[in-house]
């Protein structure tokens, strides 16, 4: 079965006047910034914090350390299955652009970052939960996170994708807190130190199937390394700004969202065991709700369910069965 599906390729600019579309995932750490009594100082606070740490790491030239900033859009990818038929939002991603006021200059950053999914918010919140549901022992259904995988790898090698973004993307996530992480002598001038886990967690296993690798670095100025999932060679296929324009807005966000790893007050030493719970970290000015996020993560899921899994199942099989690259 030859089934073509489609993208439709959106972006707004993620400022402080940024408000969320209604197709946007609550889940969104940009969306959840963006709403409450605190939004504009929010979203305000968190583009000061990744200008900062922009200037902070690209330091050579930029005696004031006020040379860059860094302009975000957000990307939000929908996908047509039917002809004629309604599209579905499948992902939404980041963009980073990186302004050189020196040279008046604006340079084309990563895409990517940040990384949203409906279907994973389904495999995760609604396959993954019902599946181990009454079950003594954790485990995971049969061929989970293929069809995702798929349709993320389709989507790369789209025409849609390559109209638009000059290079493959690059996801920046937390690292887990059930493993451990050990520092190695590999040190890169702007990735930082790199860490190698214990095992491979849940979350590698389904970024392997989208195609993409994953390593683990602790940039300068962190305290807990970051994973960076990838296509091809992460350290050779990115200048050092492209680098720093995804550290330094990834970071913040981690900062922001998971201060007990990221603001902690005491960097990862050798042997890292990140913690959820650790009490010695700072918080930063800005209002971010985590219990919404684990909720909502759940409705999401729900909606892709009822809305894309179940009404398209037979079509997203076929395809599935027959798909490859």
């Amino acid at each position: 079965m030859n089934k073509d599906f489609t993208f439709t390729i959106k972006n707004i600019c993620f400022d402080e006047n940024y408000h969320p579309s209604d197709n946007t995932r609550a889940t969104t750490n940009f969306a959840n910034l963006a709403r409450g009594n605190s939004r504009q100082e929010n979203l305000r606070n968190a583009l000061k914090m990744i200008d900062n740490s922009f200037n902070a790491m690209a330091h050579w030239d930029n005696p004031n350390g006020d040379r860059y900033s860094v302009e975000l859009e957000i990307i939000s990818v929908d996908m047509g299955i039917e002809a004629g038929g309604q599209s579905f939002p499948s992902i939404e991603i980041l963009k980073t652009n990186i302004v050189d006021h020196k040279t008046n200059r604006r340079i084309e950053g990563i895409v990517g970052n940040n990384f949203s999914s409906y279907v994973r918010d389904y495999d995760f919140s609604v396959l993954l939960l019902g599946h181990n549901k009454g079950q003594a022992k954790f485990s995971i259904p049969d061929g989970f996170g293929d069809l995702h995988g798929k349709l993320f790898k389709y989507f790369v090698n789209s025409n849609a994708y390559k109209q638009h973004f000059n290079k493959p993307p690059v996801i920046c996530l937390s690292v887990s807190d059930n493993k451990t992480y050990h520092r190695t002598e590999n040190q890169h001038p702007v990735l930082g130190i790199e860490y190698l886990p214990n095992e491979s967690s849940l979350t590698e296993q389904y970024f392997k199937k989208m195609g993409l690798q994953v390593r683990y670095f602790m940039p300068p100025n962190s305290v807990a390394p970051l994973a960076f999932y990838f296509f091809g060679d992460l350290l050779s296929d990115y200048t050092n700004l492209e680098l720093i324009g995804t550290i330094s807005t990834m970071g913040t966000f981690q900062k922001i969202y998971r201060p007990e790893i990221y603001n902690a007050n005491a960097a990862a030493g050798k042997c890292y065991q990140p913690n959820l719970k650790n009490p010695d970290h700072s918080l930063t000015q800005i209002v971010y709700d985590r219990e919404e996020r684990s909720r909502l993560a759940i409705e999401q899921g729900k909606f892709a369910e009822e809305y894309f899994i179940k009404p398209h199942q037979a079509v997203l099989e076929q395809w599935s069965a027959n798909y490859a690259l």
